[in-house]
């Protein structure tokens, strides 16, 4: 059953934020432990946003890892000025740019004929959670690009308004107008999809 209620923004402390950014300063200096945490405290995060900018189901993991990759190749340059989180989220997004233009030039093909048959068969079903995690999903692909990149942000990476401005380069206010948008439509098709569930059960 799929539920109105909308996902809240991961509950994520300044301290842990802080603590990551710190993980960034220090893996600049060398440190390969601190390496290994600031991806580990990241990589989530980096896989959902290029997964909901990116049109290419298959292309999420390569551009995940071509994001930290140029994260790695640029920590010399990150000062902390902003959280490392947005830092990276910012790279992640011009990772995903740089696919979409290179992909118009020259079309990949799938390595599979049938591959959205093939897709469709390997997703796990039975799942708590799952069926109204895809629908969800379903729904937010049917946004508009900036309202669903805002809402994505900070609904469900808990980015905070300001950083997730600067990140899509543009006012704070617009950002909040983008995600009250995003919601207000995200509730309305869910409240639909509620009343044609009993109608589709019966039918």
């Amino acid at each position: 059953m799929i539920t109105p209620a909308l996902p809240l923004p991961h509950e994520r402390s300044a301290s842990a934020d802080e603590s990551i950014t710190a993980w960034a300063l220090a893996a600049r200096g060398g440190d390969p432990e601190a390496v290994d945490h600031f991806v580990r405290a990241l990589h989530r995060d980096v896989i959902r946003y290029v997964a909901h900018l990116c049109a290419d189901p298959q292309a999420v993991d390569d551009l995940a890892q071509d994001t930290f990759l140029r994260a790695l190749g640029s920590l010399h340059r990150f000062e902390g000025r902003s959280s490392a989180r947005a830092w990276l989220l910012a790279i992640a997004r011009r990772a995903v740019a740089d696919s979409i233009r290179y992909t118009a030039v020259r079309p990949r093909p799938a390595d599979l004929p049938d591959w959205e048959p093939a897709a469709e068969l390997a997703q796990p079903r039975g799942l708590p959670g799952f069926d109204d995690g895809v629908a969800l999903l379903e729904l937010l692909a049917g946004l508009p690009d900036e309202r669903r990149e805002a809402f994505v942000l900070t609904q469900l990476l808990g980015l905070p308004y300001a950083e997730a401005a600067a990140l899509s380069d543009c006012p704070v206010g617009t950002i909040r107008s983008r995600v009250a948008r995003a919601r207000a439509t995200l509730i309305a098709l869910l409240a639909e999809a509620e009343e044609r569930e009993p109608a589709l059960a019966a039918a």
